[in-house]
């Protein structure tokens, strides 16, 4: 049974910083490209950041500069630091894996930005 499970969502305060994490099991890990999307109300899905399994590393215009993802294949975990948030990134956190046509979706974590 494959899972990959977010934490580290919640409210934080525009400008404020916040890291995602994403455990993986049930899968060959170091094979996947992992990524992260997320989706605000009204709004389609989009991809924020990913990561291949060599580590290359793709963002967003509206992340770069402002988000880091990064993977431990040792801990199967990706994460998503989030630094400088604006309300404009309040969404769903989705973390993703891909492998040769499978794909694998978390249940999703919220990210709210308010003052």
């Amino acid at each position: 049974q494959v899972q990959l499970v977010e934490s580290g969502g919640g409210l934080v305060q525009p400008g404020g910083s916040l890291r995602l994490a994403c455990a993986a099991s049930g899968i060959t890990f170091r094979l996947y490209k992992m990524a992260w999307y997320r989706q605000a109300p009204g709004k389609q899905r989009e991809m924020v950041a990913n990561i291949a399994s060599g580590g290359t590393t793709n963002y967003a215009d509206s992340a770069k500069g402002r988000f880091t993802i990064s993977r431990d294949n040792a801990k199967n975990t990706v994460d998503l630091q989030m630094n400088s948030l604006r309300p404009e990134d309040t969404a769903v956190y989705y973390c993703n894996a891909e492998f040769r046509g499978r794909v694998y979706w978390g249940q999703g974590t919220q990210v709210t930005v308010s003052s």
